[in-house]
């Protein structure tokens, strides 16, 4: 093996944070747009051509989703199977909504009827709002803690319920997360649309920008406040996959421990203000490029954030803390995690340079003008 099993744990806990950074990113801005649909554009000629900016790349960028799932499912098993079958609820409505996002896209405009049409636009704002706000209420409720346990064979059991996922602070993430991507949303209409969906979607992009300023900032202030999970007991980074054989302890504040052991870190939350107050000023003076820098710069910073305040902590149980998955004890075997990381080496750069040439081939933006009759 050209790797151990230790150095193998940590390219995956690293990959699966690139794949949801990489799906944000590109189907975040979609997300964003979508949600924006209602507010940016009046008419229906400005509804399609807004819908137009994603309409040739979204389908491309769901991939990034896809993938997390297969790298969830394969390099963490015990990860797959405690957070969908724990999730299941607020999983099938997150599917539900991006289903209905490609039937709205391919039937919209397949009939005249302003009320036709207008069903259709509300199931794309559908499809962007709820998606942004359940993953973050997903990642809040994983700060916290997840109500599930193993029996002594290793079936995971959850005790919670979907309505126990809407807390506060979960709440607070979710909000977070809308704002962010809505934010994200804007600035791609400030490259992609022109006339008015561009300068709605320029205001909406602001408020959006000190949302997240100022929610981000007030989140991390409560994360002091809330109980992380300490592992009291020495891990082996090559031992097996078993998470019933350490002791873990919830302590106050502990989220805030690698950031104080490792200085450094703090550029990264940092990096997220810093972002999003870019965003904000781009927006502010008309520039798009700089706007969709900052953008990207805080939707990367803000899920980095989170990865590097939990590791090696992956999914923490509230009810029994000593059950929480880590990286050390809830991969795959090391022989499919060499086989996956050589998989990947041959395929991903594949997909990004064709990710590539597709954005550069579609490049350009849209205006009402080019909205034809076989467009969206």
């Amino acid at each position: 093996m050209m790797f151990d099993y230790e150095i193998l744990r940590l390219i995956w806990w690293a990959l699966l944070g690139v794949l949801l950074v990489a799906f944000a990113i590109t189907d975040g801005f979609d997300m964003g747009v979508a949600a924006l649909l209602p507010a940016v554009a009046r008419t229906d000629r400005q509804r399609r051509q807004v819908i137009n900016t994603i309409g040739p790349v979204w389908e491309g960028n769901q991939v990034w989703f896809i993938l997390g799932g297969g790298a969830i499912f394969a390099a963490w098993p015990a990860l797959y199977a405690v957070s969908f079958s724990g999730f299941y609820l607020a999983m099938f409505l997150l599917l539900a909504a991006l289903i209905i996002r490609p039937v709205a896209f391919k039937f919209r405009s397949k009939r005249e009827e302003p009320q036709w049409r207008a069903r259709w636009d509300a199931a794309l704002c559908f499809s962007g709002v709820v998606p942004a706000l359940l993953f973050g209420v997903a990642v809040g409720n994983v700060l916290l803690g997840i109500p599930f346990h193993f029996d002594a064979t290793l079936r995971p059991f959850y005790t919670g319920s979907f309505f126990d996922l809407l807390n506060p602070f979960a709440l607070l993430c979710g909000v977070v997360s809308l704002a962010m991507l809505v934010l994200h949303g804007a600035t791609w209409l400030q490259i992609k649309a022109d006339g008015e969906p561009m300068e709605r979607a320029r205001r909406y992009g602001m408020i959006a920008a000190i949302v997240v300023l100022v929610l981000f900032a007030l989140g991390g202030l409560w994360l002091t406040q809330i109980d992380g999970y300490r592992i009291i007991t020495e891990q082996d980074p090559f031992g097996p996959s078993n998470p019933l054989r350490k002791e873990v302890v919830a302590e106050a504040g502990y989220w805030l421990h690698n950031f104080n052991a490792h200085p450094w870190l703090w550029l990264v939350p940092l990096a997220g203000l810093a972002g999003a107050a870019l965003a904000l000023l781009g927006l502010a003076g008309g520039r798009g490029a700089l706007s969709f820098i900052g953008s990207k710069l805080s939707v990367a910073a803000i899920i980095i954030t989170v990865g590097a305040a939990m590791f090696p902590v992956i999914l923490p149980s509230s009810i029994e803390p000593s059950h929480s998955l880590t990286v050390w004890d809830s991969s795959s075997s090391h022989y499919t995690l060499a086989v996956m990381l050589f998989s990947t080496a041959l395929l991903l750069p594949i997909v990004l340079l064709y990710t590539a040439w597709v954005y550069k081939v579609l490049w350009g933006r849209v205006s009402e003008d080019d909205v034809k009759d076989d467009m969206y």
